[in-house]
């Protein structure tokens, strides 16, 4: 699938950013006296009246446990959190709703594959491929395993340019690969990753393939079975729900044979004083009480995004990044990290001022009420390569304009006043 490819979601409202603005409380919020500018959309986006509006509606009018309870609140809100699973489910065409499971954000979502999948499957002498571009989430777990399973841990290089390196593939993935687990877009370069060769390439070889979509997801048509992936990886907090929710997409027949991850809960079907068997799918991973409210938000945010389409989304993000790419290329010390091409990447522009240290771009741009990211974004690996240990970062989302991309640029350059002499 083309990654503007319009399949799952209709453009049933036109894309109107100042409306989509009015349904953002925080963004008429005064911070050191600007009307603040918030370019931090990669770490967290910004949360609109309605998703607010259900998470309210739930605690004020049907808190109770799930699947539990024969009483009216209970039996309103699992049909609720269950509708919310099957909301998701749809956004990213799963196959069924089984396939979708509940963990608290990405990162979670990520272990729970290595921790099951991987330690059931990856034996010595196997190996395990991703890219050089992973986000420490989707590092350190297969460093884990490969540690504890003798295996070896591959990396796909990235080019000069920040594309992957296809030419590297041939010799990373083998007859030994057994996961080729990579990210859809880049967190710091804004790469968008060519799924489709990758998935095809993974197959061939015999092993699965799962990417880490928390940076896709929320800004382009992602189609689980059109991109021919295993598992997929998202988190809500970055697509205008909840902190504290995440979704792990499997392919049911992985989904079955993989192993509980944690214990007690629904996930039990039966227990003695000897023995316990497990639930079905998708509750066998889903321990304890789950977080019945953020989920139910969480289809509240996926409503939001299918009302908006997500091709329109993608379409006035790459129309904004195309832009601000060309406004900070301008600016004679700074350099951009990543494609300079917009089509080859996402709403996500990390860039360096050869003479202001990050961190205190960050804080002077803070003054002016701008926010952007600072750090090595969980990416040292990548963003040391760069020889640096730092980067600034502006990302961008439904609600963001060109004059805030104008007041980013205006702000670097009163920056330069204040620190170059």
């Amino acid at each position: 699938m083309s990654i503007s490819d319009p399949e799952i979601v209709t453009r049933s409202r036109r894309f109107d950013v100042d409306a989509i603005r009015a349904d953002f409380p925080i963004l008429s919020r005064k911070i050191n006296g600007q009307t603040l500018v918030y370019l931090d959309n990669a770490a967290t986006s910004q949360t609109p009246r309605q998703v607010i509006g259900a998470l309210t509606d739930y605690y004020e009018r049907m808190n109770a446990n799930v699947h539990r309870g024969v009483h009216t609140l209970s039996i309103e809100s699992t049909e609720a959190y269950e509708l919310a699973r099957t909301k998701v489910a749809t956004f990213i065409n799963a196959p069924e709703p089984e396939s979708v499971i509940w963990t608290r954000n990405t990162s979670e979502s990520l272990n729970l594959v290595a921790s099951t999948w991987g330690q059931a499957n990856v034996q010595a002498g196997d190996n395990i491929v991703i890219s050089a571009m992973e986000h420490h989430s989707n590092i350190v777990p297969w460093q884990q395993l490969a540690a504890k399973k003798n295996a070896e841990l591959r990396y796909l290089g990235v080019n000069a340019d920040g594309a992957l390196d296809l030419a590297s593939i041939d010799s990373a993935i083998d007859s030994r690969t057994k996961i080729v687990a990579v990210t859809h877009m880049s967190n710091v370069l804004g790469t968008v990753v060519p799924i489709v060769e990758l998935a095809r390439r993974a197959h061939q070889a015999g092993a699965v393939i799962l990417v880490d979509a928390a940076q896709s997801v929320p800004h382009m048509p992602v189609d689980v079975q059109a991109l021919d992936v295993d598992f997929l990886c998202f988190s809500a907090h970055k697509m205008l729900g909840p902190t504290g929710i995440g979704v792990l997409y499997g392919r049911k027949e992985l989904l079955e044979e993989m192993p509980p991850y944690m214990f007690g809960g629904d996930m039990i079907l039966e227990v003695t004083y000897e023995d316990a068997t497990w639930n079905d799918l998708p509750y066998k991973f889903e321990a304890g009480t789950p977080n019945i409210a953020d989920a139910i938000a969480t289809g509240a945010a996926v409503d939001y995004l299918t009302e908006l389409g997500m091709d329109n989304i993608w379409e006035h993000e790459q129309r904004l990044t195309a832009y601000a790419v060309n406004q900070i290329s301008k600016l004679e010390k700074v350099k951009i990290l990543g494609p300079k091409d917009p089509s080859l990447r996402g709403g996500v522009i990390s860039f360096i001022h050869e003479a202001i240290h990050p961190h205190d771009l960050g804080t002077a741009l803070d003054r002016q009420g701008i926010a952007i990211r600072t750090g090595h974004h969980c990416a040292m690996p990548l963003v040391r390569s760069f020889d640096v240990v730092a980067a600034a970062r502006a990302s961008f989302y439904i609600y963001n304009t060109e004059s805030e991309v104008d007041a980013l640029v205006n702000g670097i350059s009163e920056a330069e006043r204040y620190f170059i002499r």
